[in-house]
């Protein structure tokens, strides 16, 4: 007898397979016509998903009711994405673009990011109550690196061929790319520091000396030095076989497209075995794959990249939708709503932006300043920052006196859950809706003053043949220009060199190609006057 099995495995393959279908039908409207990004939409689809609404998807049943547990599949799955994002950010760049442009990734990366966990920690601290400053540090060095994730939906697409120059959307990409795996000296500086000198150091033993150790040794030795060279082996060693394989006609298409993807899944898996840092690894590995430029010459044409990455958006996306706790940003005894939205507005404009001003002609890609105002505004915050997140708060259950969570760690995990995730929620919705609200703030005042302007113009009275001949030709002019079918001019919105506006494939020129010339005629029967004057070749001269 057939039966109605409603389990968790079939509303989930439904809810997501349902959704990326109807999204698909009206992708092209959305992104390249709205220009809002798929991580917005995602987001706002799994919140409707999420037990907060429909509930069609509650990730706590998934975690078989453990909270624990559901941490634990998030943090694996933001490293899932991550790691598969860096790769392919990695391979993109162009041939050793990592040693071509180390100048400017030096400034970006160094004092670049020191500069941004700092600014954003120092809001932390004056913006949280009775948070210790060292707190503050670990929160603020999740929210430092920039993300690959959301950084995709700026340089890609329509909107950035248009407006975006080529240089500048490469920095960006290596930027992303290379400051998600650096940011893990400054959120263990903070978290050893506190494990080793927070409240005496209960429950531990060694003191600062302890943590200073561990910083260096660990975290700058094992954790970035390794994941450099092991990314760095990998990627030469896959890079070489493939062209091996690839010379005696050994691989396939469809296996020579998705070697990136594997080699992504390779070096996360062995990387998280020996406690490597496997996010820089799988930036380094796809830099170095890519090296000589043949794999991303090769693939350049082909869709399957594009495609993964759309499917892992959407579903990391949709992720967080359901499992942000949205409840707490109203109600939690860490921080009220009103410090918690207007922390989100400081981040947002003093995390980066005024480093990036203050060394933007040190930075070559970024030649002026409305350049280095785009660059320091999109500086998102998103799945790197909830991958920091988790990894914060498997590190602070490890802190215990007695068997239980010492206390200062119990309550910096609170304060984290809070902050990182509400600013990570800003981040998406308001770079989400950034370039499509100023598009619409571009072109909604010469709208109006247009429609403004033609209403004047028809309640003016006819007063001569001069006035009327030119407003039948103004008329004729909108007409015209209101027929064509292209797309208006980027006009303020171009990042790089601003493009003429009188080109004709912009969508014509407001003025005709010739003058025209209004000749005053006499009345019928009148005679025409003739000047005095001698004639001279065919002409009068008076």
């Amino acid at each position: 007898m057939p039966t109605l099995l409603v389990s968790n495995f079939n509303i989930a393959c439904a809810v997501l397979g349902g959704f990326i279908t109807l999204f698909g039908l009206v992708s092209y409207l959305f992104k390249e016509r709205f220009y809002l990004s798929e991580a917005l939409i995602s987001l706002v689809a799994g919140i409707i998903f999420s037990p907060h609404a429909t509930n069609f998807v509650n990730p706590l049943e998934y975690a078989g009711g453990s909270p624990e547990t559901l941490e634990h599949i998030t943090l694996y799955f933001s490293r899932l994405v991550l790691g598969v994002q860096l790769v392919l950010a990695g391979v993109q760049l162009p041939s050793r673009y990592l040693y071509t442009e180390w100048r400017s990734l030096a400034l970006l990366l160094g004092p670049g990011m020191t500069v941004m966990w700092l600014c954003a920690s120092l809001l932390i601290w004056a913006m949280v109550p009775h948070l210790g400053i060292l707190h503050a540090l670990a929160c603020g060095a999740c929210v430092t690196p920039t993300d690959p994730v959301l950084s995709n939906s700026i340089v890609k697409g329509k909107f950035a061929d248009k407006n975006i120059p080529k240089p500048l959307q490469k920095i960006i990409i290596a930027e992303s790319g290379a400051n998600d795996g650096l940011g893990y000296p400054f959120l263990f500086l903070a978290l050893y520091l506190i494990k080793y000198t927070q409240m005496g150091g209960a429950g531990q033993s060694g003191g600062a000396a302890k943590a200073m150790g561990y910083w260096f040794g660990e975290t700058w030795g094992y954790t970035i030095l390794l994941s450099v060279a092991y990314g760095v082996a990998v990627g030469w060693i896959a890079k070489e076989l493939l062209h091996r394989a690839e010379e005696r006609k050994f691989v396939d298409r469809e296996s020579f497209l998705v070697f990136a993807i594997t080699l992504a899944l390779f070096i996360t898996g062995t990387c998280g075995m020996i406690g490597s840092d496997d996010v820089l690894a799988c930036f380094v590995a796809g830099n170095a794959f890519t090296w000589d430029d043949w794999f991303r010459i090769e693939t350049a044409d082909d869709s399957l990249q594009p495609t993964i990455d759309m499917l892992l958006n959407i579903s990391i996306f949709l992720w967080f939708g359901a499992v942000c706790p949205w409840a707490t940003f109203r109600t939690n005894d860490i921080v009220p709503l009103y410090r918690l939205i207007f922390l989100g507005i400081l981040i947002l404009l003093l995390r980066r932006l005024p480093v990036i001003l203050a060394m933007h002609k040190n930075i070559r890609e970024i030649e002026e300043f409305h350049q280095a105002a785009f660059v320091g505004f999109f500086g998102p915050i998103g799945v790197s920052a909830i991958f920091y997140l988790y990894l914060s708060l498997d590190f602070l259950n490890q802190i215990t006196v007695d068997g239980e969570v010492r206390e200062d760690a119990r309550h910096l995990g609170e304060v984290m859950r809070v902050v990182v995730w509400f600013l990570a929620i800003c981040s998406i919705v308001v770079h989400g809706l950034s370039v499509p609200l100023g598009k619409l703030g571009y072109h909604l005042p010469r709208t109006m003053s247009q429609a403004l302007s033609s209403e004047r113009e028809e309640d003016e009275p006819e007063l001569s043949v001069h006035h009327h001949q030119r407003r039948g030709i103004q008329l004729r002019r909108r007409k015209k220009v209101g027929r064509s079918d292209q797309a208006p001019a980027a006009g303020a919105f171009v990042v790089g060199r601003l493009r003429p506006q009188h080109d004709s494939a912009q969508g014509g020129s407001d003025e005709p190609h010739r003058p025209v010339q209004f000749i005053n005629m006499p009345p019928a029967g009148a005679q025409t006057p003739v000047h005095e004057g001698r004639e001279t070749g065919g002409s009068i001269e008076p």
